[in-house]
């Protein structure tokens, strides 16, 4: 499923772009369903519905309208979700609502990024393909570099399979592959490549961090398990959400 869903996305974005919009909905939608059932379990309510609305609002919003429009779809978006838990009660308001907000920024805000990322007049494409490759080489990285030889944890008392080598892989993958594809695809200097890749390497893994501290807060090991030995999507999309604002400020502003 994964590698089909991955195929159609990266076919769309050169051909059909409102498709591979649809598939970034889908995919962050099914990661939020995810996030609200967990919650949920720990007698937490978040309310799918209207969460999922305002996630592809701000999606579409981001394409067709820039940043002014997400700004303000995601404003309304917090704002109605306030007024609509006011209905269930006052017990659990505060509680409740915060947990909503935090769902409505991760991942629905920080997924709309891929939206502007694609929306850029001239290399759309290449620049959302330039931001899923060198964060996908951010875990490939890390992961051979930490089973080969990983031995000094990073924090273990959040994420005990992290290692500060694993790290320094994920870095080495992240710098090479975001100076390739600068070059190539951009046809930019390769050090901003290279200096993407580096904030890329921070801002995936302390994605992974904050996946990893919710999780232990709610007491699972998983947020789903839509992928078989992976656990859910969300689990997949932690990095990819948490480095999309930052690689598209830097390619907005150097690129």
């Amino acid at each position: 499923m994964g590698a089909g869903l991955g195929a159609v996305a990266i076919g769309s974005l050169y051909f059909v772009e409102v498709l591979f919009l649809a598939v970034v909905i889908a995919a962050v939608g099914v990661g939020v369903a995810e996030l609200v059932q967990s919650f949920a379990a720990r007698d937490i309510n978040v309310p799918m519905i209207p969460v999922l609305a305002g996630m592809a609002a701000m999606v579409v919003g981001a394409y067709y309208g820039g940043p002014a429009w997400l700004v303000g779809i995601f404003a309304m978006t917090v704002l109605v979700l306030m007024m609509w838990r006011m209905f269930r009660g006052t017990e659990g308001y505060v509680r409740d609502t915060a947990a909503t907000i935090l769902v409505t920024v991760y991942p629905s805000l920080l997924a709309a990024f891929v939206a502007l990322l694609l929306a850029h007049p001239l290399d759309g494409p290449d620049r959302v393909v330039v931001f899923i490759a060198t964060t996908v080489a951010s875990d490939i990285g890390g992961y051979f570099a930490g089973i080969s030889l990983g031995k000094h944890k990073m924090s273990p008392l959040i994420s005990p399979k992290k290692t500060w080598e694993g790290f320094a892989g994920s870095a080495l993958a992240c710098m090479a592959v975001g100076g390739w594809l600068v070059a190539w695809l951009l046809e930019d200097d390769v050090w901003k490549g290279v200096l993407i890749g580096a904030v890329v390497v921070v801002f995936a893994t302390l994605g992974d961090l904050v996946e990893s501290v919710i999780k232990r807060d709610l007491g699972v090991k998983d947020m789903g398990s839509l992928l078989p030995g992976h656990g859910g999507l969300m689990d997949r999309l932690d990095s990819l959400v948490a480095a999309l604002i930052p690689v598209w400020v830097l390619l907005t502003l150097l690129v």
